[in-house]
């Protein structure tokens, strides 16, 4: 579903990426994990086609990018912790809007059920600015998979929100990945990476230098694996 080859990114004279292959299947939940200025947020932006490579080869979803942007995006849903909703629309209003964008049919049963899916169904008719930042985030989740795409993408979903926010946040996760569809999260919470992706890659110094699925830490855990793959 994604398949990236010899993947680079400069800012000037800056090289952020250097060389970064990464593959994810149909249907895997992989947890993208490194330190501050890993570059992280570059890679997902590049996947999302808000960013151009610098060199190299990006597929998602069978589709070439740059070149075939518009149809990645046709099929790509992407959260970060920035909700990229309308403050003085209703949560339903915010959800028209997106489905009119996706051109979609039904969209007044699909709105219900995604506002259902992410636990809004009794807010639909409130004003996003007087959501708490945890229902906010829910509804970003809501924006992004309207449309029903292939690849989910989540920029550090958790930042800034407290811990019963975070905990409904998983649940709406989870829901999302027991649709089949493909997963990339960057986080630094490895407890709730741990305890909801099935793959582990950990990204630094401009390559990814360790990936391991949720098999592998049966026997020790996700700490250990990412402070070896810093270490290495």
């Amino acid at each position: 579903m994604i398949e990236v080859k010899k993947l680079i990114k400069r800012f000037g004279l800056k090289t952020i990426l250097k060389g970064l292959d990464f593959t994810v299947q149909p249907g895997e939940f992989v947890a993208l994990l490194g330190p501050n200025g890993a570059g992280k947020t570059t890679f997902l932006r590049i996947l999302a086609s808000l960013s151009r490579p610098s060199l190299g080869s990006v597929k998602v979803a069978g589709y070439s990018l740059p070149n075939e942007s518009a149809k990645v995006r046709a099929r790509l849903g992407v959260v970060s912790h920035m909700p990229l909703l309308y403050p003085d629309l209703t949560a339903e209003e915010n959800l028209q809007f997106y489905a009119r964008m996706y051109g979609l049919q039904n969209q007044a049963s699909r709105i219900t059920e995604v506002l259902g899916m992410v636990g809004l169904e009794a807010r639909r008719k409130d004003l996003v600015r007087t959501f708490s930042r945890g229902m906010q985030q829910r509804l970003a989740i809501g924006r992004a998979i309207i449309h029903d795409p292939e690849v989910v993408l989540f920029d550090e979903p958790y930042t800034g929100l407290d811990q019963d926010a975070s905990e409904m946040l998983d649940e709406v996760l989870r829901s999302v990945a027991a649709k089949g569809r493909t997963v990339v999260m960057t986080s630094h919470d490895l407890a709730r990476a741990e305890d909801l992706a099935t793959r582990f890659d950990v990204l630094t110094r401009g390559v990814i230098v360790s990936s391991g699925s949720r098999e592998d830490f049966k026997n020790s855990n996700l700490l250990d694996f990412y402070k070896k793959a810093l270490e290495a």
